[in-house]
């Protein structure tokens, strides 16, 4: 599906934001993922929805190789091929009154989509944000601007609290939480609430629809896709001990 660029700017060293305009229709769920396809190469790359309306969506990614420096240099007027609504996305109607969404690093962008649909679902969410360092930080203005409260956690103790999203966590008041980040920490916040919530998962993909099976992980249901059964997951699904 052809999309155009309107923006795209650096938010951190690291970290940009894409806004396109196009076709969202296929998009369901907060937590879903696109395909995008980039000149030059061959394997599209998975990028998880930040947020998104009638016209267009919102991307945030992460510089990490030559396909998202690729991504980084595009301007606005430039078109991409998008392969949308893929993935099953985060369940709504799953959480509580007072849901707690947990960001690290780029694991953050989707829990902006999530929370404005927890919003007009009528729950009251929190935002906890993980990050190496300040200059890391990104997307909290608009977090804030929804008039949710977000606690922010840094490593180095530069903004917020000093540590990991998990030491945080018992400082805080929620009944449900939805967790996306690195692997680590989804794992620690896992162990620290029982295996209860949804969460996220990243893994390396091909196809991104589920019929490469590149992307399957063991599951107390057997094999499951990440990319077709997930991202998302109920954490009891899990095997992480």
């Amino acid at each position: 599906m052809n999309f155009t660029i309107t923006t795209n700017e650096r938010l951190t060293e690291m970290v940009w934001r894409m806004t396109l305009r196009g076709d969202t229709s296929t998009l369901t769920a907060p937590g879903q993922f696109v395909q995008v396809s980039l000149p030059g190469f061959f394997l599209r790359r998975p990028i998880s929805v930040c947020d998104w309306d009638g016209e267009g969506l919102t991307l945030v990614y992460k510089v990490v190789g030559q396909g998202t420096a690729a991504m980084a240099s595009l301007q606005p007027g430039e078109h991409l091929d998008l392969l949308t609504g893929l993935g099953n996305g985060f369940r709504v109607e799953a959480c509580g009154e007072r849901p707690l969404l947990i960001g690290g690093g780029v694991g953050l962008p989707p829990m902006l989509g999530l929370c404005r649909a927890l919003l007009r679902a009528g729950k009251r969410p929190r935002l906890l944000a993980g990050f190496g360092k300040a200059a890391e930080c990104f997307l909290l203005a608009d977090f804030e601007t929804l008039g949710v409260p977000v606690t922010v956690t840094t490593l180095d103790g530069s903004r917020g609290l000093r540590g990991v999203a998990t030491d945080a966590m018992p400082l805080l008041d929620f009944d449900s939480l939805c967790a996306c980040g690195p692997l680590p920490m989804l794992r620690a916040v896992w162990r620290q609430t029982g295996g209860r919530g949804q969460y996220s998962l990243e893994e390396r993909m091909g196809c991104g629809f589920g019929a490469c099976m590149g992307c399957s992980i063991q599951t107390r249901g057997g094999s499951r896709r990440v990319c077709k059964e997930g991202p998302v997951f109920d954490g009891m699904e899990l095997m992480w001990e």
